[in-house]
């Protein structure tokens, strides 16, 4: 059995990985694989189990390996093959498709992203206001998430006005990026404050 998983959503990738494979499987860097190594991945056995559980990541970004992929479909283990992005358009992708598995995991659509790029407009003037709208979606939402999304509004802000706000709001940003990784402070607490310095820069 081979399948290929791809896409951003990879927590749900994964869950998918250790439905099926377990917790006890071996994990190989596809770009690290050379071609030559191809049978004894796909067809030799191990010690101790003559039905091996591998996890291949990234087997596209080695054209030379890849390529051979098509020649081991009659694999006696059970394979995962985990990437970022296939290449459709590739010889190889349009032989796999018709033969084998191919799952794509997508991000659901975050609902409350205009609420995210609104609740930093706001909190450029009123620092309060935006944190009584954060309120509305926290239980939603997951700090690290907000905080990217803080981040790029940031940015796109930087890029269409460059001055002393839009800098300060930049260099705060990675200052809170720092507490987020190592403060015991609760993350919403954190990004609170945030919201509230950013009126007043």
């Amino acid at each position: 059995m081979i399948k290929i998983f791809y896409g951003d959503n990879r927590v749900k990738a994964k869950q998918e990985i250790t439905n099926i494979l377990g917790t006890n499987y071996e994990i190989i860097e596809g770009t690290d694989i050379e071609p030559n190594l191809m049978p004894s991945i796909f067809l030799g056995q191990s010690l101790f189990n003559s039905k091996r559980k591998i996890l291949i990541r990234d087997l596209s970004a080695n054209k030379a390996a890849y390529e051979k992929l098509p020649e081991f479909l009659n694999t006696p283990h059970d394979v995962i093959i985990l990437e970022s992005k296939p290449d459709k358009r590739s010889a190889t992708y349009k032989t796999l498709k018709n033969q084998i598995e191919i799952k794509e995991f997508v991000l659901p659509p975050d609902r409350n992203l205009n609420l995210v790029y609104d609740i930093y407009k706001v909190a450029k003037h009123d620092g309060k206001k935006a944190i009584k709208m954060l309120e509305k979606i926290k239980n939603q939402e997951e700090p690290m998430m907000f905080f990217g999304l803080l981040v790029s509004q940031a940015f796109k802000d930087y890029a269409n006005k460059q001055g002393p706000k839009e800098k300060k709001a930049l260099k705060e940003l990675s200052r809170l990026d720092v507490k987020l990784k190592s403060s015991k402070l609760p993350s919403w607490l954190l990004i609170e404050s945030f919201l509230l310095e950013l009126s007043s820069l």
